[in-house]
């Protein structure tokens, strides 16, 4: 057994498959640390007899190393206009994500850009002379400093990129000025210059941190080329950092399609990996190569796929990622994602750290708070809003009408859609704050145009979609969103939510009947929504004679709450105010008007207090034909911030109380 596992080693040539993988590893710029494991690979391989299993496993491990991007990147474009136009030209709105993305390409330019700042220490003043006149030849905005007081203070007002220190001075030494400035700032390179040097002293200054050790008198070419060499060492270090960014928002707004168009706009290679729905921590880390058919994990895959250190890679849907015996994938990825571990990303089968700090990592989800805290901590959330029916419209007519035309074969024979025709399949064919019902719609429109061409063998014209053309094609209505032609209900309210689709209209009803004192709640509520009824019912009975309602309202009766459709789970405090004014109408009696919408949450002492996804909710209202938005006061600075298309034909009132919004709602 023992023979037939090893090579005889003093006879045997060495294997030709290993000689060509060491050839390879040659040619191949690796960290040292991956050369180093590689070259003991190669070593063992070249012991063991290649009809074993770990002979297998080995090379399928070197082969692998040898594939990795090690320092291969791409090299981004910083033009800015391009990139705005590039940007603008493939998604329409989207302006405070593409502000984001310019202000990175800004920050890559200055940074690039920025000349060397460079301080000279020495209490000749010949020396920092000449040392100033032939460093700022070379381009470096050079400071210069006499003693070591006058240097650290000028180190606590800026940063330098290098510092020419001499070592004998008086007070402070160059000694106590590289360990200060250590202790500061351990990317700052510090050169020691001295007449002295000695070899311990030499040993001393670099181990605590000096760059290297110059002996005067020097020659100029030395500085030079000791300069230069402290300065791209310290390049490598202060590199750009890449970004990790989370699109938050509701299906169909453009998440993924617009990373797509930042890799483009940057020249960065792209690619998308999926975690919706992986239990298993070892698709983040990978596995050990003990383990048969082992593999490496889906970041350091993807990298080698496209192979480049610095693509922009979008980790699609994290908000439904699971977690099961199997591991936590969730708690994995904080060491990919976090700028401050993840240029050591150590993943299970590699068993080598690999720098994943160029990457730029695009996060998507629908709900962000989904996404655990710690996790949302290392990233930068931008939120994603619905659409309004205007940029649906623009939407459709630039991007959408134009992309089902050419996949439908219509391009020769192209149908033109009328404003009017976009506006019927919005309002009465989709139900949603994204486009990818809209884009459905158009598509089944394209290809009815389609059969209709073929069958009639080419001889019908072009034809232009007029709303009459869209009822034909597309059949009866599939939403009704009218909801200001209705008749006004005592009990039933009309509120705005906020969903992992968007904002959304809902009914609060609120009927009472003679029973044992009994609040029953339907409709598929959630917990706090709940909550949120029993609060309303609380403050409503500790108030009654306020609102002029008998004080014992509650005595032989049971109120029943429901929220219609009852097949979709409804959850949050935002129907608090709403549900307290539907039982405010059934208990006085008053209609509450269908066109007022109110969204808030409610306290025992009839506070309303703010919510979250303010434009979606508007939004919504806006779909429903809605009238009027009653908002908490807290939120006004959010509705200021909106555009001012998004207020169109809406009043907004604002309350602080249930009170303030009593008259506006109910009739008198």
């Amino acid at each position: 057994m023992y023979m037939k596992f090893f090579r005889k080693t003093e006879d045997d040539s060495p294997d030709a498959t290993v000689e060509k993988l060491r050839e390879r590893l040659a040619g191949v710029q690796m960290s040292y640390p991956a050369v180093e494991t590689a070259t003991r690979e190669l070593e063992l391989l070249n012991r063991i007899s290649p009809s074993t299993a770990e002979y297998g496993i080995g090379l399928a491990y070197i082969e692998y190393l040898l594939s990795m991007p090690w320092n291969k990147r791409t090299e981004d474009n910083l033009d800015l206009s391009r990139a705005e136009t590039m940007l603008n030209e493939a998604h329409h709105g989207l302006i405070p994500i593409k502000e984001r993305i310019l202000e990175h390409l800004a920050v890559r330019t200055l940074r690039m850009n920025r000349k060397p700042h460079l301080l000279v220490v020495d209490d000749e003043e010949i020396v920092r002379k000449n040392m100033s006149h032939i460093l700022e030849k070379e381009d470096y905005v050079v400071q210069t400093a006499s003693n070591g007081f006058e240097a650290l203070e000028k180190v606590n007002r800026e940063e330098f990129d290098v510092v020419l220190t001499d070592f004998k001075m008086e007070k402070i030494d160059g000694m106590e000025i590289l360990e200060k400035i250590k202790a500061k700032s351990p990317d700052t390179q510090v050169i020691m210059i001295t007449g002295y040097a000695t070899i311990n002293n030499a040993v001393e200054a670099m181990k605590k941190g000096a760059f290297h050790y110059i002996a005067k008198p020097f020659k100029l070419d030395d500085v030079r080329t000791t300069v230069s060499q402290a300065l791209e060492k310290r390049t490598l270090k202060k590199e750009t950092k890449g970004s990790v960014l989370c699109f938050s928002g509701p299906p169909g707004t453009g998440k993924t399609s617009l990373g797509r168009s930042i890799a483009r706009a940057l020249g960065r290679k792209f690619s998308r990996i999926s975690l919706g729905g992986i239990k298993d921590e070892a698709e983040i880390r990978g596995h050990r190569r003990t383990y048969a058919g082992a593999m490496p994990g889906r970041i350091i895959d993807e990298l080698r796929r496209v192979g480049s250190m610095n693509p922009v890679l979008i980790l699609d849907e994290l908000d439904k990622m699971g977690h099961d015996f199997k591991g936590d994938p969730a708690s994995a990825l904080l060491e990919v994602l976090d700028p401050e571990q993840n240029s050591h990303f150590t993943d299970h089968y590699l068993d080598l750290p690999f720098d994943l700090s160029e990457v730029m990592f695009i996060i998507t989800a629908n709900v962000a708070d989904n996404i655990p805290e710690a996790l949302k901590d290392r990233m930068e959330v931008i939120q994603f809003t619905g659409y309004t029916e205007e940029e649906k419209v623009k939407i459709a007519s630039h991007f959408l009408i134009p992309r089902q035309v050419r996949e439908n074969g219509l391009t020769g024979h192209a149908p033109s859609f009328t404003e009017e025709a976009i506006s019927k399949i919005i309002q009465e064919y989709t139900h949603e704050a994204g486009i990818r019902g809209l884009e459905r719609q158009i598509a089944s429109v394209c290809r009815k145009l389609a059969k209709d061409y073929v069958q009639q063998e080419g001889k019908q014209e072009a034809v232009t979609l007029t709303s009459a053309l869209i009822s034909r094609f597309l059949g009866p209505r599939k939403y009704l969103h009218e909801m200001a032609d209705d008749q006004d209900r005592t009990g039933v309210t009309t509120g705005l939510v906020w969903t992992d689709a968007g904002g959304e209209i809902i009914f609060i009803e609120a009927v009472q009947m003679k029973g044992k004192q009994k609040l029953i709640l339907t409709g598929s509520l959630g917990d706090v929504m709940q909550e949120s009824a029993q609060a309303a019912l609380s403050y409503i009975r500790s108030n009654a004679a306020r609102f002029g309602i008998p004080e014992d309202f509650f005595e032989g009766h049971d109120i029943h709450i429901h929220v219609p459709a009852g097949a979709i789970p409804k959850d949050g405090p935002s129907a608090g105010t709403t549900i307290a004014l539907a039982l405010l109408s059934l208990l006085t009696g008053r209609p509450a008007r269908r066109e007022v919408a109110v969204t808030g949450e409610l306290t025992l002492s009839g506070r309303v207090l703010p919510v979250g996804g303010i434009k979606e909710k508007i939004l919504a209202a806006r779909r429903a034909r809605v009238k009027t938005v009653i908002l908490p006061s807290k939120n006004r600075p959010e509705t200021d911030a909106l555009e001012e298309g998004i207020l169109k034909d809406l009043n907004i009132r604002y309350v602080d109380t249930v009170e303030e919004a009593v008259d506006l709602v109910l009739k008198k």
